[in-house]
């Protein structure tokens, strides 16, 4: 009786490794000839309904419609963007992919040591020969805001909140300005930078005195903190204007329109180069109008003129001819 429980147990532990060589075996064989892309995913990782949603989003197409498989990495589970790209190269994805500029750093290091890998960067220019640089033109997506604006205000005082001083963000002040601008010389603009992405409070309070000074209409450019400012726009009974992805849902009573970042899609046009067979790595790709790497949001909630919709086509038409 011990002798047929041995020859049992023996079977099992035979089948067992069975199963798994054949596991293993179509693992190889489902990802044979196809690309491979890791993520590494930015602080606030997947569910923000933003860059890291939207870059899963178009990895997902990618995987729907060309020879690609993806992997990711979040910050939670890595401790550090360092080591989760090293996780990357290590698995032998042929890209790896930082979602935002906070990430260059740690890329640059890793690729640093891997010149025969390919990077992409979100959000950042890097001058390094294996790392493709991808960036966007806000500030075509940011002027038709300011159009927007200035055209439905009725106070003729509008206001921009930013995250942070640095360039990316000025990029949609800029835009935002010239395009309120054109569409009303007389506009006032206020301006702030709340330092943080972070503070949802902070942005609210940041608001509340824009609110209080004048302002009917704040483009919010600030991350988590510009949740805040959406909503005590909509407290305050005024409007928004969000960024990055269409921000409605944060506040449906006042978010007007949001600037977005098609980060699918330009994600998605750089694993299609890439699985037809095309080096990409040194490259620093815009995407703006024309490449449908930016635009608005639908508009919304308030009370447009009549004619704003020919207006905005008019300058998308003008915007695209610039790229």
């Amino acid at each position: 009786m011990k002798n047929k429980h041995l020859f049992i147990v023996a079977v099992m532990l035979m089948s067992m490794l069975a199963l798994t060589a054949c596991s293993q075996e179509q693992e190889i064989n489902a990802t044979e000839g196809k690309l491979k892309v890791g993520v590494m995913m930015s602080d606030s990782g997947l569910g923000d309904q933003s860059f890291n949603d939207l870059a899963f989003e178009g990895l997902v197409q990618a995987r729907e419609n060309l020879e690609v498989v993806f992997d990711y990495r979040e910050i939670a589970a890595t401790e550090t963007y360092e080591k989760g790209v090293r996780d990357l190269v290590e698995q032998d994805n042929d890209l790896v992919i930082g979602i935002g500029y906070q990430l260059q750093e740690a890329l640059e290091t890793v690729a640093s040591e891997y010149p025969e890998q390919q990077f992409l960067i979100i959000d950042a220019v890097s001058d390094m020969e294996n790392i493709t640089s991808v960036n966007f033109k806000v500030g075509q997506a940011s002027y038709l805001a300011g159009m927007t604006a200035a055209l439905t205000t009725e106070t003729d005082h509008i206001g921009f909140i930013g995250g942070e001083d640095v360039e990316i963000i000025n990029n949609f002040y800029n835009g935002f300005e010239k395009g309120a601008t054109a569409a009303n010389p007389d506009i006032v603009i206020d301006q702030e930078y709340a330092g943080t992405y972070e503070d949802d409070k902070l942005g609210a309070e940041l608001a509340e005195g824009m609110i209080q000074n004048g302002t009917d209409i704040i483009f919010a450019a600030a991350g988590f903190t510009g949740v805040g400012v959406l909503q005590e726009a909509q407290r305050q009974e005024v409007y928004g204007i969000g960024v990055d992805t269409d921000q409605y849902f944060q506040a449906e009573e006042a978010v007007m329109t949001s600037v977005m970042k098609n980060v699918d899609n330009a994600i998605y046009q750089v694993v299609e180069r890439m699985a037809g067979g095309e080096t990409i790595a040194g490259e620093n790709l815009e995407f703006g109008i024309a490449e449908e790497g930016v635009g608005l949001a639908p508009l919304r909630v308030a009370d447009f003129p009549d004619n704003i919709e020919e207006q905005m086509d008019a300058a998308k038409e003008e915007l695209a001819e610039e790229s």
